[in-house]
């Protein structure tokens, strides 16, 4: 490569994005530069905030379909980050971050309990448990007296027979503290099917916190090993949560950071607002040590008076989600590949890092959005349908699928989403999003190190090792982005088959 002549191909970033054009992910591709390191030699180690570092580059969405107390937990064992929904009282809110940082499990069972003196009279009632907790008052927080399998209720020929009479007294429990490989040692051990978890509250005695299942270890030993783990100096895992810009939203603040949040996103369609701009100063004068995320911004301007205003970081899409229509709706928003890099080039001259919030379909596309100038992206669509999303598996069409919603859609805004669009006061709502339903796509335990690994293949085509290499390099005007039409990108994808199956891993 020394001394070859600079040829003249492609265009710089700086001349594709200035033309008056709206480009998303597929309508650029990166022309490929010179490799001189293997992909395993990739690192993709970023900045979530100014202080919050991750191992990988992904954050779940605060979207009520994505990310609870399971996803929050099985990104941080990633090595990335999950931001709990905030459409949600504040107090089961920093319930599901108290959840998702009290143990080094990455996933969560909805607990079900119960008191000696009910029936089970449905199996749903167990819902996606492999066991009912019975506790002496029939909630959570109360002493632990056994449980019932669900494989031992369904040989019961009286389903109305109160659950003394045949529950399992005295279960072994594990504390919560336990590592994954413990406590599948301790299974294999025992040869058990099930152990809860026990979180240790003092004078409080012992709350129920996980179940880990025989099943359980299975599936995961064959998953891809996990790598570094998303830890806070505490040692537990870095969990995010969303909040709103309105009043309420001060205390509900203060519910998280005593529930130990890492982050804090504030959750608004259009984040360049008087209520948001207050929002920032108030929290950053109150707890000066916790991050905050501002947003969503799509422009340059936008971006500029949040920075002034303190923010650590910033979110960026408008209307670029698989299931928002606010560009059909409201006539606002920005192609997402022009607005990730218009608005990294202004915040990365103050330090602030850039979350890719929305469009993300593939890897193709993280690629396109880390190297336009995003530290992480924030992925809703592409984690919905997952074993960690909330909600149960159904079956529609014969396709087994869950629930996916934008939270502008009218039915996400009757549970109080709609202050996230500012119209939480308005006497008539419009909807901008819609409610879909999302393929089953197993673990993210498993597809996102399949993900990350063909990530790092794509910069590994483009000559950077790092993703501050990958900014560099397009900065610098080395790396070229050519538009693509429509044919180029029909044929830059599957074509001229007559059938095909379609795997990425």
């Amino acid at each position: 490569m020394d001394g070859a002549p600079v040829l003249d191909d492609g265009f710089p970033a700086s001349r594709l994005f200035s033309q008056g054009y709206s480009y998303t992910y597929d309508d650029v591709i990166f022309l490929p530069h010179y490799i001189d390191f293997p992909t395993d030699a990739v690192s993709l180690s970023t900045k979530l905030s100014r202080r919050v570092s991750l191992a990988t580059p992904c954050v779940s969405s605060p979207m009520d379909t994505v990310t609870e107390s399971s996803m929050a937990a099985a990104m941080a064992s990633l090595g990335a980050i999950g931001i709990v929904h905030s459409n949600t009282p504040a107090s089961n809110q920093a319930a599901l971050v108290r959840l998702a940082k009290s143990h080094k499990i990455p996933f969560n069972y909805e607990l079900i309990f119960k008191s000696p003196s009910d029936s089970i009279l449905s199996v749903e009632e167990f819902s996606s448990s492999p066991c009912i907790f019975v506790t002496e008052s029939g909630r959570e927080k109360s002493k632990l007296l056994g449980t019932v399998k669900k494989s031992d209720w369904e040989k019961l020929a009286d389903k109305e027979v109160r659950i003394s009479e045949y529950m399992t007294k005295s279960p072994v429990s594990l504390p919560s503290s336990y590592s994954f490989e413990d406590v599948a040692g301790y299974l294999a051990k025992e040869k058990l099917d099930f152990v809860p978890l026990m979180r240790d509250n003092g004078e409080e005695g012992e709350d129920i916190v996980n179940l880990v299942t025989s099943d359980d270890v299975e599936r995961i030993q064959g998953f891809p090993k996990l790598g570094l783990p998303s830890l806070g100096s505490d040692g537990n895992f870095l969990v995010g949560a969303a909040i709103g810009t309105r009043e309420l939203d001060k205390e509900r603040l203060e519910h998280l950071v005593k529930a130990g949040v890492n982050v804090v996103v504030l959750d608004s369609s259009q984040g360049n607002s008087s209520y948001q701009i207050e929002m920032i100063k108030y929290a950053k004068k109150t707890y000066p040590e916790l991050d905050l995320i501002g947003g969503n911004v799509v422009t340059t301007y936008q971006a500029q008076n949040l920075i002034q205003a303190g923010v650590d970081g910033l979110r960026v899409g408008m209307g670029s989600g698989s299931i928002c229509t606010t560009q059909e709706v409201c006539a606002v928003g920005r192609g997402q590949a022009t607005a990730v890099y218009k608005v990294a080039s202004i915040a990365t001259q103050s330090g602030v890092p850039v979350i890719a919030d929305g469009g993300i379909s593939n890897s193709g596309h993280i690629v396109k959005a880390l190297t336009l100038g995003a530290s992480t992206v924030m992925m809703g669509s592409f984690l919905a349908g997952s074993s960690e999303a909330p909600g149960t598996y159904v079956y529609q069409g014969g396709r087994r699928v869950k629930k996916y919603r934008g939270m502008g859609s009218l039915e996400a805004m009757m549970k109080g989403s709609d202050a996230r669009y500012l119209g939480d006061k308005a006497k008539l709502k419009i909807a901008q999003g819609v409610v879909g339903a999302v393929a089953d796509k197993g673990s993210v335990l498993k597809f996102i190190p399949y993900t990350m690994q063909a990530v790092k293949q794509g910069f590994q085509d483009l000559g950077a090792s790092s993703l501050q290499s990958a900014h560099d390099l397009l900065r610098s005007g080395v790396l070229r982005l050519e538009v693509r039409t429509g044919a180029a990108q029909v044929e830059g994808g599957v074509h001229g088959l007559v059938s095909y199956e379609k795997k990425s891993f």
